[in-house]
């Protein structure tokens, strides 16, 4: 295993503990933040988009030093139709299964293994994206 690949594991592992921690890897607890039954994952969402946000503007700000290098692949997303129906489709997903791709991971790794049908499905749906989402995309621009 190269060193790379052990960190980006580390990272990983370090993860889906976090995850774990707060709940995120809980049914109920996903259930009841789309319910509006109790925020507290929702917050936990907030800190780690402000985190993100802070990581990627301290990225593309480096000039020098290790994460320049890393600067330039840190670039705007251009808006594409497809990305409202594949957002219903994630989020339709996520309330139904109560897990996303981060926390089926992690789900997995506790020994879940209803978690395993949802991973599968994220792979199945990935690929079915990369076959036919071209074809979709090009269809809704023409709109």
């Amino acid at each position: 295993m190269s060193r790379v690949t052990a960190v980006m594991f580390g990272f990983g592992a370090i993860f889906g503990y976090v995850l774990q921690r707060v709940g995120a890897t809980d049914y109920d607890a996903i259930a009841k933040m789309f319910l509006l039954e109790d925020l507290h994952l929702a917050g936990v969402i907030g800190v780690a988009m402000l985190v993100a946000g802070v990581g990627l503007g301290w990225i593309r700000r480096a000039r020098t030093g290790v994460l320049a290098r890393y600067a330039s692949a840190v670039q705007a997303k251009p808006m594409k139709p497809g990305l409202v129906l594949g957002a219903i489709l994630f989020g339709a997903g996520w309330a139904l299964t109560g897990t996303c791709p981060g926390t089926g991971l992690a789900q997995l790794g506790e020994g879940k293994l209803m978690a395993l049908f949802t991973v599968l499905g994220m792979f199945i749906g990935a690929g079915a994206y990369l076959r036919l989402g071209p074809g979709i995309e090009a269809r809704l621009r023409r709109r």
